[in-house]
């Protein structure tokens, strides 16, 4: 009886040992599997907004999860300070200006829908490479990386012939000219300067035909006549474009097709939640990318009923606390499906907050911590530093603290080494692969140096002595902050690249941002004994980066920027474009 029990209970083992041995080992299961992956991107919020950076009276409890249960970058670098060749350096991973997208004036980002400049068709970015390995790829909320080149349904900038399958968002950016209630935003100053040359022409013609009725003046009716033509036809080329700017630029687009125009903004959260949700649902069953480009924290600041009144940090800090809690609920739709571990997730800002956006006394734009200046500033700490924080469980050490410098750009590498694809080799690509410093398997970051551009013009450079564990950065090109004494350029708005706005030093400020992380003390031949010989290095480092540089075609020039009717989304008969899918809906 003991031997047939025993040759029961060997043929009951004897198909477990055997089923275990042919299972690949978890290292090796988790490397062959691609994970999901959900890239969050906030708009405008500076590093000082958030809980796990600092912020003590902000709530971003979602956000400090996520960092918990994750890895926190403390030194994480934006490309550029604005959003548009921030974005396109994200997307490429690569410097904006290698792609022509960042700024040779001072037309910094795409200004209109209705523009010809965009991220080249020629750029490949993620989740072209991610598709292609067989990945659902979605983009949710802002594009702001232009739309159409030659005809208003060619598409040529469009998400979707960038290697997004599916599109749900602005392909512009949230300005406060999309909402009714508030003053307007886009080229204001630019903008009174045009009423005022309107009234004054207008004031010249009315005179010249009251002088000639009178007989004061001696001027013909065909001068007049043509008078009066110049000043109607200098109104409506103007006025066509800035007169309308909530309906040519305010739009969400679905896919190809225009379904809000303009947009109605008090439902625009929900739907945005509600699309990356549906995206996550609709994908669980085969790797899915995710990229949601959050409106939040942009002005006009669009915040729900729920959550208005609610921080100490007045209608900045209830935006704030939605986009967290939206953060949130995407988390909580990954556990819902059962991914939470098969998922790396990414949270970052695409530059610094707004310092100088004010209205009155109401402070509308984000805050920097410790570190000095803010958007569009390409040099100082301020306009690009922001957070970093991944998560992917039982792969990525919960908790970890990585103070090295790493930028947007990496991304790129990172993702599509994880999907299994191969990084193109026709270009360079300026960010690296993230995950052995992620997982701990090494101790620094590639990069050794980082070039920080404003437009075309470079303001500052990095470098990580690794050896010592210096960071020296050097500021070859300053803004002129105003009032003297201020932190930001509030007698503009925006500080300039070039020009009389800002300082140039030879030789450069420099910084050890290991020591002073504010950039309070520059250093001297004096009071920093390698002055000389770090200031030789950078300059070396600049000429090498220099002749990796080509010529392309210019994205952001007069040409590309300004408002081309025929380029014009629209989803009517043109210029009748006015819609509401969603509310029919």
């Amino acid at each position: 009886a003991s031997f047939f029990l025993l040759c029961f209970r060997t043929s009951l083992v004897a198909p477990l040992i055997f089923g275990l041995l042919l299972q690949p080992p978890l290292t090796q299961l988790s490397m062959a599997t691609k994970p999901n992956i959900v890239l969050l991107m906030a708009d405008d919020l500076g590093i000082g907004d958030v809980g796990c950076y600092g912020n003590d009276t902000i709530r971003t409890p979602n956000i400090d999860r996520l960092a918990k249960e994750g890895v926190k970058l403390t030194q994480h670098i934006a490309a550029a300070p604005l959003c548009t060749p921030s974005r396109a350096a994200f997307l490429t991973g690569r410097y904006p200006l290698r792609s022509g997208m960042d700024a040779i004036n001072n037309y910094r980002v795409i200004f209109w829908n209705g523009g010809s400049g965009g991220l080249p068709p020629n750029e490949t970015t993620f989740a072209k490479i991610l598709q292609q390995q067989g990945y659902s790829t979605g983009l949710i909320g802002k594009w702001h990386q232009g739309v159409n080149c030659e005809s208003r349904n060619d598409h040529c900038h469009h998400p979707l012939n960038h290697g997004f399958d599916y599109f749900y968002g602005m392909p512009f950016t949230l300005i406060s000219d999309c909402q009714p209630t508030e003053t307007p935003e886009m080229d204001r100053a630019f903008r009174r300067k045009l009423w005022l040359s309107t009234q004054m022409i207008g004031l010249i013609t009315l005179t010249a035909a009251l002088g000639r009725l009178t007989g004061l003046v001696s001027v013909s009716w065909k001068m007049l006549t043509c008078l009066a033509g110049f000043s109607l036809l200098f109104f409506v080329s103007w006025f066509s474009s800035y007169g309308f700017v909530r309906y040519w630029n305010c739009i969400i687009m679905r896919n190809h097709e225009v379904t809000e125009q303009p947009m109605v903004t008090h439902r625009t959260t929900s739907l945005i939640l509600r699309e990356s949700i549906s995206f996550i649902e609709r994908n669980k069953h085969k790797p899915f990318l995710l990229f949601l480009s959050f409106l939040h924290s942009h002005t006009p600041l669009l915040t729900t009923e729920k959550f208005l009144g609610k921080s100490r940090h007045g209608l900045y800090g209830d935006n704030v606390e939605e986009m967290d809690w939206m953060v949130g609920q995407v988390l909580d739709a990954i556990d819902k499906e059962g991914l939470k571990n098969a998922t790396l997730v990414y949270f970052a800002s695409d530059h610094g907050g707004w310092l100088e956006r004010q209205e009155g006394k109401r402070q509308l734009g984000g805050w920097n911590g410790i570190y000095r200046g803010g958007k569009a500033m390409g040099g100082w700490e301020g306009g690009i530093r922001v957070p970093g924080i991944f998560r992917w469980p039982g792969v990525l050490p919960a908790g970890r603290v990585i103070d090295e410098p790493t930028s947007l750009m990496d991304i790129y590498p990172t993702v599509v080494h994880l999907a299994g694809g191969v990084l193109p080799q026709d270009r360079v690509i300026d960010g690296r692969d993230l995950m052995p410093l992620l997982q701990g398997t090494v101790d620094h970051s590639e990069h050794e140096f980082l070039f920080h551009y404003c437009g075309i013009h470079l303001h500052a450079v990095r470098w990580h002595q690794k050896d010592s564990g210096a960071i020296w950065k050097a500021h070859y090109v300053t803004p002129i902050f105003r009032p003297p004494g201020a932190g930001a350029c509030y007698d503009r708005g925006f500080c300039p690249c070039f020009g009389e706005g800002v300082t140039h030093h030879d030789p450069p400020l420099l910084f050890d941002l290991s020591r002073d992380p504010s950039e309070a003390k520059p250093l001297s031949a004096d009071t920093e004994p390698l002055f000389d010989t770090v200031t030789k290095k950078i300059g070396r480092a600049i000429e090498k980066h220099q002749r990796t540089l080509t010529p392309v075609p210019e994205q952001l020039s007069v040409y590309n920027v300004v408002w081309k009717p025929w380029l014009q989304p629209c989803c009517g008969t043109f210029p009748f474009c006015w819609c509401d899918k969603e509310g029919d809906n």
